[in-house]
């Protein structure tokens, strides 16, 4: 098998999976199922069950997870002998947000200036067909060297841990000697990259009430304790002057990325800054989204300007987000965001908090075999450009499980998922030429690994 031959197929496939992400991205998979209907994401997963079994999948199941989701699990047998390698990917989405801002529809894969479009189309409906691309390559080339397991997640998005638990509980499941979890992306389009670190996260609602009802606020403000601005207290009071993030007793809040560095200018252009808005948080970019904690408000219920009334608010509620690098244990930061938030409520305000989501930090072994193989494959499938290593600010919870239940597994982590695809945003886009390179990345790097 050469890899001319591997690439030359990959091209071949890649009208059919356009296809085939197109279908895939129709189903409104949100594991919210307050927002979205549950018989979305059960459609999404007999899609991806399908397409297992028309692969020659063995054991094709879908398999109820403690948090009230499925994941579709299926295996394809290697030669005899031969190792056995894992791949990941997630089929449910992070929700539309504002559909007006989109340019096309969300649930709608579209091609716009040599692009994909649409919810999932990266993140991580795409990964599920990278790795469909490079298993029919191999196929197609000689056969698949490797005993595959393929495991497809449908609440990851969530952060609920209904796969890690359900891990834990079949540890027999998912054993392999190496996993490669197709859920990051190259730190830029063309760069080869795999993920060497992941930050942990934890996810916390609170609540702050002062009144029993709200109050005309001439009639009451100025004495009447205001719940809504207790709470934007309680906010202010998680991020120092520069913006960086202040939980009291979180430590590495000065810890350095020694890696790859991503330079200011280009971090701006990624992330959209608008001209003249500063960066907040110290030390290099690298530093404030890789080695660092990072407080996120992600929502705040509270009264819309239009249709509001001149009210004192008893009440207000907030998510949070709080990311933690490696080497902070995530289940010690939500006790540590718990109790800052009750200590800086003002006023005697009564506060509530609830966790909904939780994930620890992760960090690879970068000297094993494996990464020689994928170095390898990268170089042949990206021309002139070698691996590089970079960290991810977000988080995949499951790393750490499988590290824990295999701790022989080598563990790799690529994707569609580079900075222009704009996950969990407005206009989330896959590049279908990441999305072919990747995919002969992978089928090379199960040769290599097969051969190493």
């Amino acid at each position: 098998m050469s890899p001319n031959s591997v690439a030359e197929t990959v091209a071949s496939l890649m009208p059919r999976a356009r296809v085939e992400l197109t279908e895939l991205v129709a189903f409104k998979s949100v594991a919210d199922f307050d927002q979205f209907p549950r018989s979305e994401s059960e459609a999404a997963a007999d899609w991806i069950t399908a397409a297992l079994r028309a692969e020659g999948f063995q054991d094709v199941a879908l398999l109820d997870t403690p948090d009230g989701t499925q994941s579709v699990y299926g295996y394809l047998p290697g030669p005899a002998g031969a190792k056995t390698v894992l791949l990941y990917a997630h089929y449910d989405v992070q929700p539309p947000l504002d559909e007006g801002a989109w340019t096309t529809p969300p649930f709608e894969l579209t091609e716009r200036d040599g692009r994909w479009y649409g919810r999932g189309s990266a993140d991580c409906k795409g990964g599920f067909i990278m790795h469909l691309l490079a298993l029919r390559a191999l196929k197609a080339n000689g056969g698949v060297p490797v005993h595959v397991k393929v495991i497809v997640e449908g609440s990851e998005e969530q952060g609920t841990g209904g796969l890690e638990r359900y891990a834990e509980e079949h540890p027999d499941l998912l054993t392999a000697d190496t996993i490669v979890i197709g859920d990051t992306g190259n730190f830029r389009v063309g760069l080869p990259t795999v993920t060497s670190t992941l930050r942990g996260m934890t996810m916390m609602r609170v609540r702050i009430d002062t009144l029993e009802g709200n109050l005309h606020s001439g009639q009451f403000g100025g004495a009447a304790p205001d719940a809504l601005g207790a709470l934007i207290r309680v906010l202010d009071s998680l991020r120092a002057e520069d913006g960086s993030t202040t939980v009291d007793g979180l430590t590495d809040a000065t810890s350095r990325w020694e890696g790859l560095q991503y330079d200011e200018a280009q971090f701006r252009q990624d992330a959209k800054v608008l001209d003249g808005v500063e960066l907040i948080g110290s030390g290099t970019v690298a530093d404030r989204i890789w080695a660092r904690p990072a407080v996120t408000v992600l929502g705040i219920d509270c009264p819309p300007v239009v249709g509001a009334t001149p009210s004192v608010q008893a009440g207000a509620r907030a998510l949070i987000s709080l990311r933690v690098p490696p080497g902070v244990d995530a289940a010690e930061a939500t006790k540590l965001l718990q109790a800052h938030l009750e200590a800086h409520t003002p006023w005697g305000a009564r506060v509530s908090t609830e966790q909904i989501g939780q994930g620890q930090a992760f960090s690879a072994d970068t000297t094993s075999p494996a990464y020689a193989a994928m170095a390898e494959a990268m170089a042949v499938a990206y021309p002139g450009e070698e691996m590089q290593y970079a960290g991810q600010g977000g988080s995949i919870p499951l790393c750490n499980t499988l590290a824990a239940l295999y701790p022989q597994a080598e563990i790799l982590l690529i994707g569609l998922s580079e900075p222009e695809a704009q996950i969990h945003a407005a206009n989330e886009s896959v590049s279908p030429q990441e999305l072919e390179r990747l995919s002969v990345t992978e089928a090379l790097f199960l040769r290599n690994y097969a051969a190493s």
